[in-house]
């Protein structure tokens, strides 16, 4: 169990958010700014999420952005979460994800999601004619993790780059899916509970019990999404959070846009109906002063044993998001 006095380890997802009234290039220059403060905080790693056709939502080339936030930090682990995997070969995946390891070895990751991470119409964008069955998944991450693997002899197809850099990959999921495989593979697994909390534990416990360990793995390692909000008082934090509101409230009825500046009792004032689904949306979310913050973590780390917490930050002041991820390193 956790307790104040052992540090849970951080790490950051970052969903490049396009601020209303900002711009692209604002975006990702807020995303390196981001990264280099986590990095100085201590934190682990700094994954970058893939979302296509999406307004509010700069980190599509995901793998580009990666190399860019490798290049201006020095010692966090950059990676994906995640590469959906529906979207790419795994060659070009391979190709992409060996090319960073040999820029900035042993601080690559490679995330992988089974969803597109988009609608369907901008899936046949990306990958046309392309009909996808439950087999794929497990069948495309054997071949990335046999690209990505020394080459055996008379192997037909070598990724160069790619071949025998061994670039750590993990399942990513919000269902039994994922958990399913990751077990069974020996991988770890991070649960996107930042934004689909509802079969956390169960995904947990279908991934440690049916965990096989592996020449990467000897037992199992788990990571959970958590979107955090953290101020220096309980009504200031809630304020913060009213951006992430409307934005979920946005993804919820079909309406996704820029992050939106706070709205002083935003939540309050929606119908019960509307409260309740961004509850259930936000329930893995730590929001609060430092004292809060310290509580929810720890207790949500007790509840889950989780190895480390990917915290989801997004509050439309920048600065007040960096004093955000501070607070957290904290108290952690």
């Amino acid at each position: 169990m956790s307790n104040s006095s052992v540090k849970i380890p951080l790490s950051m997802l970052d969903l490049v958010a396009v601020r209303e009234g900002g711009s692209v290039a604002e975006a990702l220059q807020t995303c390196v700014t981001t990264a280099q403060h986590a990095e100085s905080l201590g934190f682990k790693r700094y994954w970058l999420a893939e979302h296509h056709n999406m307004s509010g939502i700069a980190s599509s080339a995901t793998a580009v952005l990666i190399g860019h936030i490798a290049g201006k930090t020095t010692t966090l682990r950059v990676g994906s979460g995640g590469i959906m995997l529906p979207n790419h070969a795994p060659l070009v995946v391979a190709e992409a994800f060996g090319t960073l390891a040999e820029l900035y070895p042993n601080r690559i990751d490679l995330g992988l999601g089974r969803a597109p991470g988009t609608d369907q119409a901008t899936m046949r964008a990306l990958r046309r004619h392309r009909a996808e069955s439950e087999a794929d998944f497990p069948r495309e991450v054997s071949e990335l993790q046999q690209l990505l693997s020394t080459p055996q002899p008379g192997q037909s197809i070598v990724a160069t780059p790619g071949a025998g850099t061994e670039v750590p990959i993990w399942l990513l999921g919000s269902s039994l899916f994922s958990a399913q495989l990751a077990a069974e593979r020996g991988l770890p697994y991070a649960f996107a509970s930042h934004f689909a909390p509802r079969l956390l534990l169960q995904a947990l416990q279908v991934y440690r019990q049916g965990f096989k360990p592996s020449a990467v793995l000897a037992k199992p390692y788990v990571m959970i999404g958590v979107p955090l909000i953290a101020a220096e008082r309980d009504d200031e934090a809630e304020f913060l959070a009213s951006s992430i509101y409307q934005r979920v409230l946005g993804i919820l009825t079909g309406q996704r846009g820029k992050l939106p500046p706070p709205v002083a009792n935003f939540k309050q004032n929606l119908d019960p109906r509307a409260q309740a689904a961004i509850n259930d949306f936000l329930a893995a979310a730590v929001i609060g002063s430092p004292s809060t913050v310290a509580k929810g973590l720890q207790d949500l780390q007790a509840l889950t044993q989780a190895d480390e917490l990917m915290l989801v930050c997004d509050i439309y002041d920048p600065k007040l998001r960096l004093r955000s991820l501070e607070i957290a390193a904290q108290v952690a």
